[in-house]
C-alpha cells in the first residue's frame, strides 16, 4: 500500500500539509462513494489543512457487493484520493484528500465494522445511500418492515446487508456498553433528510427491540441537513488525465463541479467538526434551503434525462444548449416549482434559478444524462410528484410538471422499444414496472403504478394533463411537447 503523495506529482497539485498519522476517526460514513468524497470528506480535509479537526478522520464502510471495488481502490492508496475540480474554461483543479483514514467492507468483516461503531472516539455516522435505500414506500414514505433487506438483516444483526443494520446493531451495542449514542447525519437527496433516517432507523429497531427503539428515539440526534454539489460518475479519460497531465496514479479520482453548499441543522449531542470555518452553514431550520435544492435542481436533473435522451443528447451541457430544454426548463422552476417553496427570507430565488441554469452549462463536468435518471422512479417520487401534488392541492397549474411525467413515460417506452443504447439505460429497482406501463397502450397504466404514484392518478386535473400530454409528446416527440407547453 502507498499512497498518492508519495508519488511524483506535478507542482500544481494541491496535498494534505496536515499529519495524517496523527489524525484519528470520529466519522463513519456509509455510502462511500463520489458524492461523499466531493463533499463531506472534501470539507473535513479543508478544516485538517487547516490545522482543526484531526480527531474527525473519516472510516468509510462498504455494505454491498460491488463495494469491493471501492475497498481495493481505497486500500491500494492509504485512502486518498484526488478531488478534481472541473471549471467551466476546461481548467482542471486536482487536490489529494486525506481526510479518509480507514475504509472497511462489510460482507468481508462485519466485526471491524461492529467494533469501529462501538469506538467511543466515533460519535457521526453520515450516510449517503441514495434516495432508494431508506427502505421505503417510494409512495407512502413508510418504513417497509417486509423488504427482503429488512427480513435479512433482522436474522443477521452480526452481518447486515444494509447500513441501517449496522446503525441499529451499532447503537444497540452502545446501548448495553452504557455509551452515549452517535449522531445519524443523513446527507442524501431527500426533504427532512434526518426525519426520514430517524423513521428508517426507529422502525427497524423496533422490529429488533422495542426499548431500544424507544431509548433511540429520546437518546439519538438525527440533524437535517442539504446537501449541493455536482459529481459525475468517474470515467478512464478521468484517470488518464490525471495521469498525463499531473503524474497521479489513482484508481478512482473524484471528478466535481466549482460550486458546492452544506447547510446543516445545528444539533450534534457529542459535539462536531467546526466546519463552519470552512464555509459549512449550521441553521435551526433546513427546510426551506433543503425544499429550494430537491424541487428546483433535483427536480430539474428528472426533466433533463427524460427530455435530452431522446433527443440524442448523452451529456448534461449538450442538452442545456438546446434552447427548448432550456426554456422548459426555467419556466418549469419559475411558474410551477417555486410557488411550492413558501417564505424564503434571505434567498435570491431568481438569482439561485440562474445560478442552475449556468451550472447545468458547464462543459466541464461531462455529467451523464443515464446518471441523473439513476434511481429515477425513487427521485421523481421525492423531487417532482410533491411538487405536482402540492400544486393540485392549491389549484395552480400543473402542466409543466404533468409535461415531465409524459416524458418520463416515453422515455421508458423507449427503452423498452431498443431505442436507446445498453449503456443509456440507468439502474432502476423499478426499471420492470416501468418498462411495462410506459409500453401499456392504456397511457395512465403508467401513473396507475402505485408505489410511486399513490393516488395521483385519481386527480382528474393530472390525469387530464398527463394523458394529453403524453399523446402530444408521441406526435411531435420532445421539441413538439416543449413548443406545447410553453405555448411557443
Amino acid at each position: 500500500m502507498s499512497s498518492l503523495t508519495d508519488q511524483p506529482l506535478a507542482a500544481s497539485v494541491s496535498t494534505p500539509s496536515y499529519d495524517r498519522a496523527a489524525a484519528t476517526v470520529g466519522i463513519v460514513h456509509f455510502g462511500f462513494g463520489n458524492f461523499h468524497r466531493s463533499h463531506e470528506a472534501m470539507y473535513v480535509d479543508r478544516l485538517m489543512e487547516r490545522g482543526h479537526g484531526l480527531d474527525w478522520g473519516i472510516c468509510g464502510v462498504g455494505v454491498l457487493p460491488h463495494d469491493a471495488a471501492m475497498r481495493d481502490a481505497m486500500r491500494a492508496q492509504d485512502c486518498e484520493f484526488t478531488l478534481v475540480v472541473r471549471h467551466p474554461d476546461g481548467t482542471l483543479e486536482p487536490r489529494v484528500v486525506g481526510s479518509v483514514l480507514e475504509y472497511l467492507y462489510g460482507p468481508e468483516d462485519a466485526a471491524a465494522v461492529h467494533e469501529r461503531l462501538l469506538d467511543p472516539a466515533v460519535r457521526i455516522v453520515s450516510l449517503t445511500v441514495t434516495e432508494g435505500g431508506y427502505l421505503k414506500n417510494a409512495a407512502t414514505g413508510e418504513f417497509d418492515a417486509g423488504h427482503p433487506s429488512v427480513v435479512h438483516d433482522i436474522a443477521h444483526l452480526d452481518a447486515p446487508g444494509t447500513a441501517f443494520g449496522y446503525v441499529v446493531e451499532g447503537l444497540r451495542r452502545r446501548r448495553e456498553a452504557g455509551l452515549a449514542p452517535f449522531t445519524v447525519l443523513s446527507c442524501d437527496n431527500l426533504q427532512g433528510n434526518g426525519e426520514v433516517a430517524r423513521r428508517t432507523v426507529t422502525s427497524f429497531a423496533r422490529l429488533v427491540d422495542a426499548e431500544l427503539a424507544d431509548w433511540i428515539e429520546a437518546e439519538v440526534a438525527f440533524p437535517n441537513c442539504m446537501v449541493d454539489r455536482i459529481t459525475p460518475a468517474t470515467t478512464d479519460v478521468d484517470r488518464e488525465a490525471l495521469t498525463s497531465d499531473f503524474g497521479i496514479d489513482d484508481r478512482w479520482p473524484v471528478p466535481a463541479e466549482p460550486f458546492t453548499q452544506w447547510i446543516v441543522e445545528d444539533h450534534f449531542p457529542l459535539g462536531r467538526p467546526a466546519l463552519e470555518e470552512v464555509d459549512v452553514q449550521f441553521v435551526e431550520d433546513v427546510t426551506p434551503y433543503e425544499l429550494m435544492k430537491l424541487r428546483l435542481l433535483n427536480a430539474s436533473h428528472q426533466a433533463l434525462a427524460y427530455l435530452g435522451a431522446p433527443l440524442g443528447y448523452l451529456l448534461v451541457d449538450e442538452a442545456m444548449r438546446d434552447d427548448r430544454v432550456r426554456d422548459y426548463l426555467a419556466r418549469y422552476m419559475a411558474d410551477e416549482a417555486s410557488p411550492t417553496l413558501g417564505e424564503l427570507p434571505g434567498i435570491d430565488l431568481a438569482g439561485y434559478r440562474d445560478t442552475l441554469l449556468e451550472r447545468f452549462s458547464n462543459p466541464g463536468i461531462k455529467d451523464t444524462l443515464v446518471r441523473l435518471a439513476t434511481d429515477g422512479g425513487n427521485r421523481m417520487a421525492t423531487f417532482t410528484l410533491p411538487t405536482v401534488r402540492d400544486n393540485l392541492a392549491a389549484g395552480r397549474p400543473v402542466e409543466l410538471g404533468a409535461a415531465m411525467v409524459a416524458a418520463w413515460a416515453e422515455y421508458w417506452a423507449l427503452i423498452g422499444r431498443g431505442g436507446l443504447g445498453a449503456s443509456e439505460v440507468p439502474d432502476d429497482v423499478h426499471a420492470a414496472e416501468l418498462t411495462a406501463a410506459a409500453l401499456d397502450p392504456r397511457p395512465e397504466a403508467f401513473v396507475e403504478l402505485e408505489a410511486l404514484f399513490g393516488d395521483l392518478a385519481q386527480d382528474a386535473r393530472f390525469l387530464e394533463a398527463y394523458c394529453r400530454l403524453r399523446a402530444v409528446l408521441a406526435e411531435g416527440g420532445v421539441h413538439g411537447l416543449v413548443d406545447h407547453v410553453l405555448a411557443r
